[in-house]
């Protein structure tokens, strides 16, 4: 997430404001032209067994960012094969740095000749390239980078990056659609952000780890992704301190090194994986992610009367079952630790067939309730007033084609499709390929029917 155009951090009585303004079409673009031209077919299912989270799609990006901050090679360990990683991946090589990826381990070494440029072919494709940004002004001094793009959620801008590298002395100009750094040395600064951006967070603590003297940050996102992203800066040589919280302390140092680290686990997906289990009445466990990154999560769906079970064991595991049809309840997607907004659509598609009426509240995206009228078109009853939505459930659902919206979209429609009737086919379902590694394989493994198509075939 990143922070927009806010005049002040959260701090309301009544309802919350919705923090993101649309700006229009920004699909992800695929990854290859034939990725645009397949479909999934889903129909009614039940979920049992077990499944492994990847890494996290979230984390391994920004780390992949640092690596290109080092004096010598980092190795990055449980890197999920997305089309994600695939794109930064790009991204690192065209800038002239060495890469290599293979068995969920990417490596990335020091480039000889660098280029300082993001650029809009590739930023576009993927907004977490504009996580390059810190890193490239506090390695080198400059940094050209286009205006990123991402999911059409709605636009979410990067002012509190700008002003925050400001603060530490960058030159900045934002001109024909890019932004362009420069500076003798960034300076460490006292910085507090408007808003908890996650975006920002991650440019500026790359940022300040290579800048001269001390910098606090404080009014940080407190994402567990960031915490990765923070201890595999302090295995290259940074100095942080305060990690989780909402204030970072970092000595700035003159040069880092490569280092060796494991991505966490992704909360998101594991998240998808538990409630697609409880809405189609089996029972998924999911291994590999930390139970204590999902509290919300757990809590939520205990409200709905779903059983949740975890514990600490293999790197942590949760699972999720559920005997009958979900209750209502009210949502309220909050910055970390509050309720994920990534997990918002996918709850969309429990709700609906719940027995009472669901109240949920979006104050992250403003655009993300676009996937209510493909889940309407399968006979959910949802209806949307600026930021809320009232879920009344039902009692079943019917198979139709559906369009996927954006990443997380994609995901909830799948779910909505194994509760319905028929066969449901789901179109632009690239969006699903950025962030889940393998999703209709290990939907199948607990016996999901899913299956991926040539469209029109």
């Amino acid at each position: 997430m990143q922070g927009p155009r806010e005049e002040a951090p959260f701090s309301h009585t009544g309802p919350l404001p919705v923090l993101f303004q649309y700006r229009g079409d920004e699909r992800q673009a695929p990854e290859r032209e034939d990725r645009m031209q397949e479909k999934y077919v889903v129909e009614k299912s039940t979920l049992e067994g077990t499944v492994r989270a990847s890494g996290a799609k979230n984390s391994a990006l920004k780390l992949m960012a640092a690596a290109l901050m080092g004096g010598g090679p980092s190795t990055i360990h449980n890197v999920p094969d997305i089309a994600d990683v695939r794109t930064m991946l790009e991204l690192l090589d065209y800038m002239g740095f060495s890469t290599s990826f293979a068995g969920g381990t990417v490596t990335v070494g020091p480039a000889v000749n660098p280029k300082t440029e993001a650029p809009y072919y590739l930023v576009q494709r993927m907004r977490a390239s504009v996580d390059v940004l810190g890193a490239l002004s506090a390695r080198f001094g400059r940094a050209r980078v286009a205006m990123p793009g991402g999911c059409n959620i709605g636009a979410r801008q990067i002012d509190l990056h700008l002003k925050g590298l400001a603060q530490m002395g960058a030159d900045l100009q934002v001109s024909h659609g890019y932004v362009e750094v420069e500076s003798n040395g960034l300076t460490g600064s006292h910085i507090y952000l408007e808003f908890a951006s996650v975006g920002a967070t991650e440019n500026l603590l790359m940022a300040a780890c290579m800048a001269k003297g001390p910098s606090v940050l404080e009014n940080v996102a407190k994402e567990p992704e960031i915490a990765d992203l923070a201890v595999f800066l302090n295995e290259m040589g940074a100095r942080i301190e305060g990690i989780g919280s909402s204030t970072l302390s970092v000595d700035g140092m003159s040069e880092l090194s490569g280092a060796e680290h494991s991505v966490m686990g992704d909360r998101i997906e594991a998240g998808t994986y538990l409630i697609a289990g409880a809405a189609t009445g089996g029972a998924v466990k999911v291994e590999g992610v930390d139970p204590s990154t999902l509290e919300m999560l757990s809590m939520k769906m205990l409200e709905a009367g779903c059983e949740i079970e975890s514990g600490e064991e293999g790197g942590g595991w949760m699972r999720a079952s559920s005997n009958g049809r979900p209750a209502g309840i009210e949502i309220s997607t909050l910055p970390y630790p509050g309720f994920a907004t990534d997990l918002q659509p996918q709850m969309l598609a429990l709700l609906s067939i719940g027995e009472g009426t669901s109240f949920i509240t979006e104050n992250i995206f403003d655009n993300r309730f676009m996937v209510v009228d493909e889940l309407n078109r399968l006979g959910t009853d949802i209806t949307t007033k600026g930021h809320h939505a009232i879920v009344r459930g039902v009692e079943a659902l019917s198979s139709a084609p559906v369009t996927s919206t954006d990443l997380r979209a994609g995901a909830a429609l799948c779910i909505a499709g194994m509760l319905a009737d028929g066969a449901t086919e789901v179109y632009e379902i690239q969006h699903v390929d950025r962030g889940y590694e393998r999703f209709e394989e290990k939907l199948s493994s607990l016996g999901a029917k899913i299956r991926r198509e040539p469209v029109g075939a």
